[in-house]
C-alpha cells in the first residue's frame, strides 16, 4: 500500500501525519517546549564531590548542576560477571571513582524538576529502532516482555549479526519479528551513532553537548519509512536540509526519499490533516455506510461501540449489521494508530447471529492490526460478544497531548442543568437563613439559571423570599460556568 509521509514544521511545534491511499494513518506531534533532556549525552565536568552521600554534583553547562549518584557509576566488571552498582556486586566508593574537575561523559536519566537538577548515569545506552546499544558492555540481551520460549533463538540471531566487533545491545519487544536486514541496518546506525559521540568528546571542551535524543523529524527517518513510503514531503527548507544531511549520514536510503514541498496552500490541507485532527479528538467517528463509532477513553481502558446508525443498505437485517462490523473492524484499526491508543481496549461489535459472520469480522479486525507498526494482541469473543486487545503503550495518546479536562465539567463529560442548580441554590439559601441575618441575599450565577429564575422558577424564589423574611436580587455573570454560582450576604 502506498505511504506518504507529510511533516508540518514550526519554531514551536512539529506535526507529521502518515497517509496511505489518500486518508490519514498515524498523526505525530513535537512541541520544542516539552521536549525533555532524558538520553542526551553529555560532556561534563565534576564540580564537587559529596563521600557522605555517596554521590557528585556534574556540572553540564545547564542552569542547576546535575546529580551523579553512585549506583550510577559504570565500573567494567570483572571478565565474565555482570557490571556492578546496581546489579548488586559491590561498589566502589565515589570518591575513588571521580574526583573535582575531572571531564566526565554522562547521560541523562531523568531530567530536572523544579529546584532539582537532572539525575545522571556514566553508563551510556543509545536507543535505535529495534536494538538498544551498550557500548561499553558486551551483553547481549533480549527484553523480558518477549515469551521466554523465543529469547534463546533470538539472542543466538543477535550474537551472529553483531560478530567480532563487540558492544552489547539488547533487543527491544518491536524487534521481535524484525529480518536480519533490519537488525543489521540498526546495529550499524548505532555503531555510527556512537563513533560520532566519541569523536564530539575527543574535540569539544567540557560542558559540552555530545548526543541529543533524535528529535521527531530525525525519528521519521529512523521508525516511520519503509519501503511503501513513496514520500516524505517537508514544507521548510532549513529543516529538510538538516534533515537530509542527517539522513546522508546514517539512513540514506530513508533520506533518499525526502522532498522540499514548495506549494502555496499549506501541506496539511492537501489531506485535510487538520479536520482529521479535530475528527480524532471527538467521541463519534462516522462511517461512510451511516453507522458509527463511539470511542470513550479513560484512565484504566478505552472502549469502543459500534452502531448501525442510518444504515439501511440491506433487506436482510444480518447483513446490515456484518456490512456495518467489517466497516468498523477497518475503522477501528485506523483509529487506534491515529488517536495513539494503548493499554487495554474493549470492542462492542453489533451482536451477531451467525458464527461465519462473527469469524469473518474477526478475521478482518486482526488483519487491520497487522497493520500497526505498535505491538497489539486482540483475543476472540467473549461470553458478553465483546472483543478484548491490547495495544502497547509508546507515548501520549492524541488526546491527552493536545487537550485538557474541561474547567466546567472538570472532566466528567457533563454539567448539571440549570434547573438542578437553581434548586442548590435555593437550598443554600434556606441554610445560610438559619445561620446568618443580612439585610438581602444576592444571587449571581451564569445567564441561563438567571434566566430560569426570572422565568419558570420566579414563584419558588418568591415564595423562599416570603419565607425567610428578606429580598432576594439576581445579578446574570456570563463568565460564570453553568455549575458555578455565589450568593452574597449584603
Amino acid at each position: 500500500m502506498q505511504q506518504d509521509i507529510l511533516v508540518n514544521w514550526s519554531p514551536q511545534e512539529t506535526r507529521v501525519a502518515v497517509v496511505e491511499s489518500g486518508a490519514v494513518q498515524e498523526l505525530h506531534v513535537e512541541r520544542t517546549l516539552e521536549r525533555g533532556l532524558v538520553g542526551n549525552v553529555y560532556l561534563g565536568k565534576v564540580a564537587r564531590v559529596l563521600p557522605g552521600m555517596q554521590s557528585a554534583f556534574i556540572d553540564m553547562g545547564l542552569e542547576r548542576a546535575a546529580f551523579l549518584h553512585v549506583a550510577d557509576v559504570w565500573q567494567r566488571p570483572p571478565e565474565g560477571e555482570p557490571p556492578s552498582g546496581r546489579n548488586g556486586q559491590p561498589q566502589v566508593p565515589i570518591e575513588k571513582q571521580v574526583f573535582e574537575g575531572q571531564p566526565l561523559m554522562v547521560q541523562v536519566i531523568k531530567d530536572p524538576i523544579g529546584t532539582k537538577g537532572a539525575r545522571l548515569s556514566t553508563q551510556i545506552s543509545i536507543a535505535g529502532r529495534l536494538l538498544v546499544f551498550l557500548p561499553q558492555d558486551d551483553h547481549l540481551g533480549v527484553s523480558q516482555k518477549i515469551p521466554a520460549d523465543q529469547r534463546d533463538a533470538l539472542r543466538r540471531r543477535l550474537t551472529r549479526l553483531v560478530g567480532e566487533a563487540g558492544g552489547g545491545f539488547i533487543l527491544r519487544t518491536n524487534g521481535e519479528d524484525a529480518t536480519d536486514e533490519e537488525l543489521a541496518e540498526d546495529i550499524a546506525y548505532l555503531r555510527k551513532m556512537w563513533t560520532r559521540i566519541r569523536e564530539s568528546a575527543a574535540r569539544l571542551p567540557p560542558p559540552s553537548l555530545l548526543h541529543q535524543d533524535l528529535n521527531l523529524l530525525q525519528r521519521v527517518l529512523r521508525d516511520l519509512v519503509s519501503e511503501e513510503t513513496q514520500a516524505i514531503r517537508i514544507d521548510s527548507r532549513e529543516q529538510f536540509n538538516l534533515l537530509a544531511a542527517f539522513g546522508e549520514e546514517f539512513m540514506p536510503a530513508a533520506a533518499s526519499k525526502l522532498q522540499l514541498y514548495k506549494g502555496e496552500r499549506p501541506i496539511f490541507d492537501l489531506y485535510s490533516v487538520d479536520e482529521e485532527i479535530a475528527k480524532a479528538l471527538g467521541r463519534r467517528v462516522e462511517l461512510k455506510s451511516g453507522g458509527y463509532l463511539i470511542v470513550d477513553q479513560t484512565e484504566a481502558l478505552t472502549t469502543i461501540d459500534v452502531n448501525t446508525g442510518g444504515f439501511v443498505g440491506s433487506r436482510n437485517f444480518d447483513d446490515t449489521i456484518f456490512k456495518t462490523n467489517l466497516e468498523a473492524a477497518l475503522g477501528i484499526a485506523r483509529q487506534l494508530r491515529l488517536r495513539n491508543l494503548g493499554g487495554i481496549i474493549i470492542v462492542d461489535f453489533i451482536d451477531m447471529q451467525r458464527e461465519d459472520h462473527r469469524e469473518a469480522v474477526l478475521a478482518e479486525f486482526r488483519k487491520q492490526l497487522v497493520r500497526d507498526r505498535v505491538k497489539t494482541m486482540a483475543g476472540g469473543f467473549s461470553q458478553l460478544g465483546l472483543v478484548e486487545m491490547t495495544r502497547k503503550r509508546t507515548r501520549e495518546s492524541l488526546a491527552h497531548m493536545l487537550c485538557e479536562p474541561c474547567p466546567v465539567c472538570e472532566g466528567k463529560g457533563t454539567v448539571r442543568t440549570p434547573r438542578t442548580v437553581a434548586y442548590d441554590i435555593l437550598r443554600e439559601i434556606l441554610r445560610e437563613a438559619r445561620q446568618f441575618n443580612p439585610r438581602e441575599y444576592r444571587v449571581i450565577a451564569s445567564p441561563k439559571v438567571i434566566e430560569l429564575f426570572l422565568d419558570e422558577e420566579s414563584q419558588h424564589l418568591a415564595g423562599l423570599s416570603d419565607f425567610i423574611g428578606k429580598p432576594i436580587s439576581l445579578q446574570s455573570e456570563t463568565a460564570m460556568g453553568q455549575e458555578q454560582y455565589d450568593i452574597v450576604l449584603l
